[in-house]
């Protein structure tokens, strides 16, 4: 769920020593195919497509990845490590009803970027579980992460019914984006966000 226009506030490839920037080509290539990815799909994406975006020659980008799929599995990556940060941030809250709302705001402040793409990490899984290939399974990881995580939350509230209350959640989660990005209204997920906290507090 991360902003892939600004890609989590890490920017775009720069890797920093001594206090001062210096160009990894590797993590800008990664960095650019989460952006080009998010916005136009895997099939759709070129090589060239995400070299333009990375700022880096296209011949340079089979030094660090000798085909796209390489590339995509290294952009799935980084979005799983993105995700447990998330989840490390939500976690510093003492409660398990305030690390789910937490959660819900992280939803609310993504809104713009998923009316305009859809959420980045959905839409990845989505168009990714079409193939029947090991790179099929890894976009699975990046939903797997959040409804653990979830389930954790709704244990630790107590509830036996956990991972029904966690894959409902996420189904909630992914749903709207996909609405919010159907019709272009990003208000769709601040509604949402509302109606989620109000069941949270219901179930605490």
């Amino acid at each position: 769920m991360t902003d892939s226009e600004g890609n989590g506030g890490g920017g775009l490839g720069l890797e920093t020593r001594h206090g001062q920037p210096t160009p990894d080509k590797r993590q800008r290539l990664v960095e650019g195919a989460r952006l080009v990815l998010h916005q136009q799909g895997v099939e759709k994406t070129t090589l060239a497509d995400i070299a333009q975006a990375a700022d880096v020659p296209v011949g340079n980008v089979y030094y660090y990845f000798k085909t796209k799929d390489e590339l995509v599995r290294a952009a799935i990556d980084a979005q799983a490590q993105d995700i447990e940060t998330a989840l490390a941030s939500f976690d510093r809250h003492r409660t398990p009803k305030a690390r789910l709302r937490a959660f819900v705001k992280l939803i609310t402040a993504q809104r713009e970027v998923a009316a305009r793409y859809g959420c980045p990490h959905g839409t990845l899984s989505s168009e990714l579980n079409k193939r029947d290939d090991g790179l099929g399974q890894a976009g699975t990881k990046l939903m797997q992460l959040w409804i653990d995580w979830a389930e954790r939350q709704f244990r630790a509230m107590g509830r036996r019914d956990a991972r029904d209350l966690a894959v409902a959640l996420i189904a909630s989660y992914q749903g709207i984006m996909l609405l919010a990005n159907t019709f272009r209204e990003p208000e769709l997920i601040v509604r949402e966000a509302r109606r989620l906290e109000r069941w949270i507090d219901s179930l605490a």
